[in-house]
C-alpha cells in the first residue's frame, strides 16, 4: 500500500495537496515494475513537502552543491539496488521510500511558462520525483528517454498535459 503524506507550507496556497500527491505518486509507480507494491500489505511511505524557493535553495546547496533553487528534489531512503527486496525485509510492515520537495516559486514560474496550472505542474514534478525515489535517473540519453516516457505515460493516465511535447522550432 502506498501512503503519501503532503506537507504544504507557505507560500503554497490551501488545496487538496494530499489527494494530488497520492494520485501523482500512484500514477508514477504504476509505470514501473514496482506497481504491485500498491496492493501489498506493506506500507510504502513517501513524504511530499511543498515549500519555498529559499528552503529548496538551501537543500540544493547542501546536498547537491548547486547554489540555486530548483523545481523538485528527491531524497531516496533506499538504495536502488535494494528496492526489489524492500517489501520482504520490513520488520514492522512499513517502508520509508523517501521524500520529495517542491519549490513554490520555481514551480509557479515554470507552470506559467508552459501555460498550465500550478497544480498540474506540481503533479508532474511529483511523478518525476517519485521515479527518482524508485531509482530512475536522467543522467544519460537512454536513461532520460526511458524516464521521460514513464512520466508521459503517468501524466496521460491522469489525463494531464504531456510534460515533454515535441516542439517545432
Amino acid at each position: 500500500m502506498l501512503d503519501v503524506a503532503a506537507l504544504p507550507e507557505t507560500p503554497w496556497p490551501e488545496g487538496d495537496w494530499d489527494a494530488l500527491a497520492l494520485r501523482a505518486a500512484e500514477a508514477a509507480i504504476a509505470q514501473t515494475p514496482y506497481a504491485e507494491w500498491r496492493g501489498l500489505p506493506t506500507v510504502i511511505e513517501v513524504a511530499v513537502r511543498f515549500t519555498s524557493d529559499d528552503e529548496v535553495h538551501a537543500l540544493n546547496r547542501q546536498y547537491r552543491d548547486k547554489d540555486k533553487p530548483t523545481n523538485v528534489l528527491s531524497f531516496p531512503m533506499i538504495q536502488p539496488d535494494l528496492l526489489d527486496a524492500v517489501t520482504q525485509n520490513s520488520d514492522d510492515g512499513e517502508v520509508l521510500l523517501g521524500d520529495i520537495v517542491l519549490a513554490h516559486g520555481v514551480c509557479s514560474v515554470e507552470a506559467g511558462e508552459r501555460g498550465i496550472s500550478v497544480d498540474d505542474h506540481a503533479t508532474h514534478l511529483i511523478v518525476h520525483g517519485m521515479l527518482h525515489l524508485l531509482g530512475y535517473d536522467h543522467m544519460g540519453d537512454a536513461e532520460a528517454e526511458a524516464m521521460e516516457a514513464m512520466e508521459q505515460a503517468a501524466m496521460a493516465a491522469l489525463n494531464l498535459h504531456d510534460p515533454y511535447p515535441v516542439r517545432e522550432d
